[in-house]
C-alpha cells in the first residue's frame, strides 16, 4: 500500500517541478513511511511513497518499462500478478523485480487501456506514456489514470491546480493542496455532508478537485481533450438461479487465498461476526496454519466484541491479539481530521483507526471482511426495506397516501426507539421505493439540512439534491426488485465513499494495509445478484451465506445479528465532547450556517426534546476538519 502523486505539464517545453512533488509527496508519507521517490522528465513528473509489502528490495516505484518510455506508479495489490507475468515473460517482456506492480507496465504496453480488465485487486494506477510525443490526442506525454472496481484506494485529480499547470492527480486531495492559490468547500459538498455524512461522487468537497470513481479511468494528453471511461459497473440483473453452498465456500476460499501473499507479517481483523470469522476460517484453510487475528474491546460491554471473538478465535484455532481500549472521541478531532481530507462524520472511525493501529504493532498487512454486508444483503435497512416493500405492494397505491397521510400526523418521535416511530414508518410507505430506503441511508432529509444553512448557502443550493446521484444508481440496474436496487445502490455510493473512505484513510494513518476479499470483483458479481429469496429469510440477510458457511462456523456466530464498531455518540455528546461542540457551533461560519438555528437544536438536544446527537457530532467534525485544513469561510 502506497501512496503517489503526480503531474502532466501544458507546456511541454520543460520538467515538472521536483520540489513541487516532494512537497506533495511528503503529506502522503503516512501511506508509505519506507521509501520516497521523485522522478521527472519533459512534460510530466511522478513521486511516490512506498509502504513495502512484496518484493521489499526491489519493488521501487516509479517501474519502466524496457524502453524507458512507459512508466506506472500503483498504490494497491494485484492479486493475480503471477498468471499475468508469466503470461507476459511468454510474449517476450522482461521483468527486473519480483513487484506486482511491475507486470502493469507490461500488461499496458500489451493490450493498451484495455489492460484494467485483467486485473485482479485493488488499486490506483497512473501510466504515463512517452511514447508518438505527437498525435491525434494531442502533444506530450499520455497520462491514464485508474481506480478498482469497487473503489478500495482512492484518486483524485485536478487542472491547473499549481503553478505549473496541466493536470494534477494524488493519493489525497492534501497533496493536491499544497501550492493550491483557494482552499473552498464546495457549496454543494457541505449539503451532501449534512444529508449523508460523508461527500461522495465525482466531485470532491474541495472546489477545484476531483474524484475518480470506481471503475474507471481517464486518459489525457496536453493539448487535447481528458476522456473518462467506465470499464466495470456492478451486474445490472438478477441472477435466475441459487448458488450452491458449494460455490460459495469455493469462491471465498479462492479470493482469500489470493490475497495471501506478501513478504511482510499478515493477519485479519476478527470481531466474531460472520464476514470477518469467515475470512479468518479461510485463511486457515489456505495456509494450512494457525492465522493471526487482531480484535478490539471497548470498556462499554454494550460495544465490547472481544469475549465473542476470543470464542470465535479458540474455534478457528487462530493467534488472537486482542485489546480492551478506550474509545477516544478526541481522535476524531485532533488527530483524524488531517487523514480524513473531506469530512467524514461516521462516528466508527474512532474505533476503526483504534483496531488498525493495535493491529499495526502485529502486522503489516490485515485482511477485513468489509463488503459481506453489502454483497449478501447483512444490512438490518435490507430487511426493514423488503419488509416495508412488502407491505407497500399489499396495500396498493391508495394504501400508501393514506399511511402518508396519517404519518404526517402522528407525532415525530426520532427520540424513541425504532418500534415506536410508527409516524415515521408511515411516511416511507407513502413514498416511492427509492426515496424511502434514501431516507434510512441519511442523517437528515434535505429540507432538515437546508434549515441549518445561512440565506446565501440556501440560495446557492436551490438545485442541488443530493437524492438525485442516489437515485440514479437506484435505478440503474434495469430488471430487479427493490432489494437489489438498494445493494446496487450502496454498492455505488456508500461502500466507496463512506465505508471504504474510513478504512482506508484510518489504516493507512498507521501504515497498515487492508485487504477486502469479499469485494473481489467476481465474489461481487457472483453474489450480489442472487434472487432476494437467498439473501433476506425469515427477517434475517445473509442467508445464502449463513447456510453455505453451517459446516464450518461456530453456531454462535451463525446465529449472531449484525453488529458493527457502534460508538456511545450520546453519551459523548453529553459528556467529554459537550463544550467542544458548543464551542464548534459558535465556530461554524455564518457564511454557511444560521447561527440562531444551530443554538436552537443544541437547546431541544440539551433539554431531550429532540435527539440531535448525530448532527451535533457532524457539525463538531466539520469544524474541525475545517480548522486543521485551513477551509476558508467562502463557499464555492
Amino acid at each position: 500500500m502506497c501512496g503517489f502523486t503526480g503531474i502532466i505539464l501544458d507546456d511541454q517545453r520543460g520538467d515538472a517541478d521536483g520540489n513541487l512533488l516532494r512537497e506533495r509527496v511528503q503529506t502522503l508519507a503516512h501511506r508509505g513511511p519506507d521509501e520516497e521517490s521523485v522522478e521527472t522528465g519533459p512534460g510530466f513528473g511522478l513521486a511516490f511513497a512506498r509502504l513495502a509489502i512484496i518484493d521489499l528490495a526491489g519493488g521501487r516505484q516509479p517501474i519502466w518499462n524496457e524502453g524507458k518510455d512507459v512508466a506506472v506508479v500503483c498504490n494497491g495489490e494485484i492479486y493475480n500478478f503471477r498468471a499475468l507475468r508469466s503470461e507476459l515473460e511468454a510474449a517476450g517482456h522482461r521483468f527486473r523485480s519480483d513487484s506486482d506492480a511491475e507486470v502493469l507496465v507490461h500488461l499496458y504496453e500489451q493490450e493498451g487501456d484495455g489492460f484494467l480488465k485483467r486485473l485482479h485487486g485493488m488499486f490506483a494506477i497512473c501510466v504515463v506514456d512517452t511514447r508518438q510525443r505527437a498525435g491525434a490526442e494531442g502533444s506530450g506525454p499520455r497520462v491514464l489514470l485508474a481506480r478498482d472496481r469497487l473503489g478500495i484506494k482512492p484518486l483524485f485529480y485536478s487542472w491547473n491546480a499549481s503553478r505549473q499547470k496541466g493536470l494534477s492527480f494524488a493519493s489525497e486531495p492534501k497533496a493536491l493542496l499544497v501550492g493550491a492559490s483557494r482552499r473552498r468547500l464546495r457549496a454543494a459538498s457541505l449539503l451532501d455532508f449534512l444529508v449523508q455524512g460523508y461527500v461522495g461522487g465525482a466531485h470532491s468537497a474541495w472546489d477545484g478537485i476531483e474524484r475518480l470513481l470506481p471503475g474507471h479511468f481517464l486518459t489525457w494528453r496536453a493539448g487535447g481533450q481528458a476522456r473518462l471511461a467506465e470499464y466495470w459497473a456492478p451486474p445490472a440483473n438478477l441472477r435466475t438461479s441459487a448458488a450452491s453452498d458449494g460455490e460459495i465456500r469455493e469462491l471465498m476460499d479462492r479470493v482469500v487465498a489470493e490475497r495471501l501473499v506478501a513478504d511482510v507479517p499478515l493477519g485479519a481483523f476478527l470481531s466474531g461476526g460472520i464476514d470477518s470469522t469467515a475470512v479468518v476460517d479461510s485463511m486457515a484453510r489456505g495456509t494450512g496454519e494457525a492465522p493471526l487475528a487482531c480484535s478490539v474491546g471497548f470498556h462499554e460491554r454494550s460495544h465490547d466484541e472481544l469475549p465473542i471473538a476470543r470464542r470465535t478465535a479458540a474455534s478457528l484455532g487462530a493467534k488472537l491479539h486482542g485489546e480492551v481500549l478506550t474509545a477516544d472521541p478526541t481522535l476524531a478531532l485532533d488527530v483524524l481530521p488531517w487523514f480524513f481530507d473531506e469530512p467524514h462524520a461516521d462516528p466508527s472511525c474512532v474505533p476503526t483507526y483504534l483496531v488498525s493501529a493495535m493491529a499495526r504493532k502485529h502486522v503489516t498487512v490485515a485482511l477485513s471482511g468489509d463488503g459481506g454486508d453489502e454483497v449478501f444483503a447483512g444490512y438490518r435497512r435490507y430487511v426493514h426495506d423488503a419488509a416495508e416493500n412488502r407491505l407497500r405492494s399489499l396495500i396498493g397505491p391508495l394504501g400508501a397516501r393514506l399511511a402518508a397521510g396519517l404519518g404526517a400526523l402522528y407525532p415525530a418521535l426520532d427520540w424513541a426507539p425504532r418500534p415506536l416511530r410508527a409516524g415515521t414508518f408511515l411516511r416511507h410507505l407513502g413514498e416511492d421505493p427509492a426515496r424511502s430506503y434514501w431516507n434510512s441511508v441519511s442523517q437528515l432529509s434535505r429540507d432538515q439540512a437546508l434549515a441549518l444553512l445561512s440565506k446565501g448557502a440556501v440560495e446557492m443550493l436551490a438545485e442541488h439534491d443530493p437524492f438525485d446521484a442516489f437515485a440514479a444508481h437506484y435505478h440503474a440496474p434495469r430488471e430487479a426488485g427493490s432489494l437489489y436496487r438498494a445493494q446496487y445502490a450502496d454498492l455505488r455510493t456508500n461502500l466507496p465513499d463512506r465505508i471504504l473512505s474510513k478504512v482506508d484513510r484510518a489504516s493507512m494513518a498507521v501504515s497498515l494495509e487492508v485487504r477486502v476479499p469479499l469485494l473481489d470483483h467476481r465474489f461481487v458479481e457472483a453474489f450480489a445478484p442472487l434472487p432476494p429469496r437467498e439473501k433476506v429469510h425469515r427477517g434475517r440477510g445473509k442467508h445464502a451465506l449463513r447456510r453455505a458457511l453451517a459446516p464450518r462456523l461456530p453456531a454462535e456466530v451463525l446465529a449472531g445479528t449484525k453488529r458493527g464498531f457502534d460508538t456511545p455518540l450520546t453519551a459523548w455528546i453529553r459528556g467529554p465532547l459537550g463544550g467542544p461542540v458548543e464551542e464548534a457551533l459558535v465556530a461554524l461560519p455564518e457564511s454557511w450556517f444560521a447561527r440562531d438555528v444551530l443554538r436552537s437544536r443544541l437547546a431541544e438536544h440539551r433539554a431531550g426534546r429532540r435527539d440531535h446527537g448525530r448532527l451535533l457530532w457532524s457539525l463538531l467534525v466539520l469544524e474541525r476538519w475545517r480548522r486543521r485544513h485551513d477551509v476558508e469561510e467562502q463557499l464555492a
